[in-house]
């Protein structure tokens, strides 16, 4: 059992040079859940049905349907671990640890199909310059656990208060959620005053 002792440090430092090739690395490894996620999901205004939320662990998908089934992936920054679970009992998971993006791609796909779930995504990364398909991306395999704490410790408190910003308004407003195209926590409120151009 891993037990993160936050005391007198809820908001970790971590500047983007101390991480970043574990930034890099897992932004790609997130986009690779995320194709999942955008390929099961039905669609929402927004898009909104892409995004992942953060959680007491980590970064989840929720449910995805397939078939008479959910399939849920979870990002677990606690333990390092991704675990894929299905609504039916099926459970497989595996450690989060360097590993070349081409290398992540294979295993979910692997765990997914040992799921009974087969499903066929773009593997073009997303909002990503000079991007390389997830099958041949070697370059990118670093994974800094420590780093991915400190990142997701970081998505707890900043979605803790965006939720209390989000809470205070009547209007429509978005979940608080995570793109992981643009690797960033949102939120987002609508006025309901007509468009300016």
């Amino acid at each position: 059992m891993s037990v993160v002792n936050t005391q007198g440090n809820a908001w970790p430092s971590l500047a983007f040079d101390e991480w970043k090739d574990t930034c890099e690395t897992l932004e790609l490894w997130t986009q690779v859940v995320g194709k999942v996620r955008l390929k099961l999901a039905p669609m929402v205004n927004h898009w909104w049905q892409v995004t992942f939320y953060v959680t007491a662990r980590g970064l989840t998908t929720s449910g995805m349907p397939f078939g008479d089934r959910f399939v849920q992936i979870d990002f677990d920054f606690l333990a390092h671990r991704l675990l894929l679970r299905t609504s039916d009992g099926g459970n497989e998971q595996f450690a989060l640890a360097p590993c070349s993006v081409a290398d992540f791609y294979a295993e979910v796909m692997q765990r997914l199909r040992a799921l009974g779930i087969e499903v066929h995504i773009w593997t073009m990364p997303s909002e990503i310059e000079d991007a390389v398909p997830f099958e041949r991306d070697r370059k990118h395999a670093a994974y800094d656990a420590d780093a991915a704490q400190r990142f997701w410790r970081q998505l707890v408190q900043a979605d803790r208060v965006m939720n209390i910003f989000r809470g205070r308004f009547l209007g429509k407003c978005s979940p608080v959620h995570f793109f992981w195209g643009s690797f960033d926590l949102a939120v987002t409120r609508f006025s309901g005053r007509p468009r300016r151009c």
